[in-house]
């Protein structure tokens, strides 16, 4: 397997379901479905329902039934970033290059596109018909989870913070949607209660990396390549790893992360080929 070529595979598939689960944007309300397309469509890797996929097939899963949980990921993702956009949030202009959604229509239709990606990914998992699914996610990005994280990031904000509380801040705001992809296709796919454990550990290992280096990058990153100004989690006086613990301690327990992410998945052997690379992958991103 080349890793980059099955993930660019898989992006261009996950791309196409959602081109075809997304409303249309001639249909009413055509500025609500539009707006939808336009947060869906600004770019992305597509890592969370890759992630489903891919372990989807490493525990023997076989087909696209996979499809519709995996893409309702990135719907997930994409809601919750449309509503961190907004300006009782972070107040950001750009995302991905692109104006946010709440500048290029407005504040009102984003908030409710947001809920409408919602709706629609919760939709998408109860077409699994696997209740196991749709509670694992409903956990996943509920309070115990991404809003819990999300709370916890606004409430640290403009003042000191421990380590631990930054911590609990990336596991729920970030690493909490990469474990769910991982399980959630684990759990599709028939896999066995220690392979879920393991893809549990490497979820929240690979997702508290990708939020360092996203910490990281908002330091020592460039603008065209990142989508958006770096410099943004200090001017709102954000929680985040190099505010804490500096940049060069930051930048030791990204590598210690992504060393641990890879070990942890060594039992599975070829197979997990792409999940051995990805932490490298993303501990050298730039965008």
């Amino acid at each position: 397997m080349d890793p980059k070529a099955y993930l660019e595979e898989k992006r261009k598939i996950v791309n196409q379901a959602l081109e075809q689960y997304l409303p249309s944007p001639r249909k009413r309300p055509r500025r609500l479905h539009q707006a939808m397309r336009y947060s869906c469509f600004a770019g992305g890797k597509r890592l969370r329902p890759i992630l489903a996929i891919n372990s989807f097939e490493l525990v023997g899963g076989k087909g696209r039934e996979i499809l519709p949980a995996a893409c309702s990921l990135e719907l997930i993702h994409t809601y919750s970033l449309i509503h961190d956009d907004l300006p009782c949030m972070d107040d950001d202009d750009l995302r991905r290059g692109k104006p946010t959604l709440h500048r290029a229509f407005d504040e009102g239709l984003a908030l409710l596109a947001g809920d409408a990606l919602h709706a629609l990914a919760f939709e998408l998992l109860a077409s699994t018909g696997n209740l196991r699914v749709v509670q694992e996610v409903s956990q996943a990005i509920g309070s115990q989870g991404i809003i819990g994280g999300q709370v916890a990031d606004l409430e640290a904000e403009n003042i000191d913070v421990s380590p631990r509380e930054v911590r609990y801040i990336h596991l729920h705001k970030t690493a909490a949607l990469f474990r769910v992809s991982l399980r959630i296709g684990a759990i599709l796919g028939g896999g066995s209660s220690e392979e879920l454990i393991q893809l549990s550990r490497y979820g929240e290992r690979l997702g508290l990396l990708f939020q360092i280096v996203d910490d990281i990058l908002d330091v020592e990153g460039e603008s065209g390549e990142l989508g958006k100004p770096v410099g943004s989690d200090q001017r709102q006086g954000k929680a985040t790893y190099p505010s804490v613990w500096g940049m060069e301690r930051s930048k030791r327990e990204a590598e210690r992360l992504a060393g641990l992410a890879k070990k942890g998945v060594e039992k599975f052997g070829a197979r997990a080929e792409f999940l051995y690379w990805l932490p490298d992958f993303i501990l050298t991103r730039r965008g």
